[in-house]
């Protein structure tokens, strides 16, 4: 009897260990891009958050649809055994919101020029919703795929001015070549629901931003109400890519905050 008890305690302090440790570790990012865009985007602030010891997934983000993304960055966030940041940029805003929904390892999140919408609303309808947003006339024509869905990418010549114009040219250029295409019905297909309901958020972005107006960001951070808001001050729509520290500062400060 003496010897069960004394395993049991010790089984016990173990466990108690366990859970101290766990409370220890920092948590893992995930960052997830959006449309027109590829996880490279987020180089720079990973080259930041891997320097302060943080375990970094950049995303692979499908960009074909907002529940069919959802449930794959979801399923990623369901494989990290540990507590997850979650951070998305632009449409990765929209997948962030429902991915993170029955996730109880995510402790945060952080939308970086992102949409945030609530239940019913679509990246379109945010992007409406306050003058300011260019991207329609820059858009190429559809690229109509084997399913009768139609992909959409920024012409080349108008990425710069667009969506990267705080990037120096050469390297909007490449990101111009390389970007990745978002079907048109993501764009427009309504959320469920959203998980900044219930999972603390912070936001980060330009003040140049002309794919989302800056005014509909700060709309959709009062009404998260958010943690903290950070306006970079001449920052274009890839905020991340222009201004990394300010951006990696804030994803620190969510994965520290109590």
């Amino acid at each position: 009897m003496k010897k069960t008890l004394t395993a049991l305690a010790f089984g016990v302090s173990m466990l108690m260990g366990s859970s101290v440790f766990a409370d220890t570790v920092k948590p893992t990012v995930v960052l997830v891009h959006g449309a027109f865009a590829d996880a490279s985007s987020w180089n720079g602030v990973v080259k930041i958050l891997k320097k302060d010891g943080y375990v970094v997934i950049a995303a692979a983000n499908p960009l074909r649809g907002v529940k069919s993304d959802g449930d794959y960055i979801s399923s990623l966030v369901a494989s990290v055994k540990s507590p997850v940041v979650l951070v998305g940029h632009s449409y990765g805003g929209n997948v962030i919101s429902v991915a993170a929904n029955d996730r109880p390892n995510v402790k945060a999140l952080v939308y970086v020029s992102a949409f945030a919408p609530e239940a019913g609303e679509s990246a379109a309808d945010l992007a409406g919703k306050f003058p300011g947003s260019t991207l329609g006339p820059t858009l190429a024509p559809p690229v109509t795929l084997a399913d009768g869905s139609k992909d959409l990418y920024i012409q080349q010549d108008k990425f710069h001015a667009q969506f990267a114009a705080d990037v120096p040219a050469a390297q909007a250029a490449l990101m111009a070549a390389t970007q990745r295409p978002v079907t048109e019905a993501a764009l427009n297909e309504k959320s469920g629901e959203t998980a900044w309901n219930h999972i603390p958020s912070w936001f980060i972005y330009g003040d140049k931003d002309k794919n989302i107006p800056p005014q509909t960001i700060l709309f959709m951070a009062k009404r998260a109400q958010a943690k903290g808001v950070e306006v970079v001050k001449g920052a274009s729509h890839v905020v991340m890519v222009s201004n990394p520290e300010p951006v990696a500062r804030l994803i620190e400060k969510a994965a520290s905050a109590q």
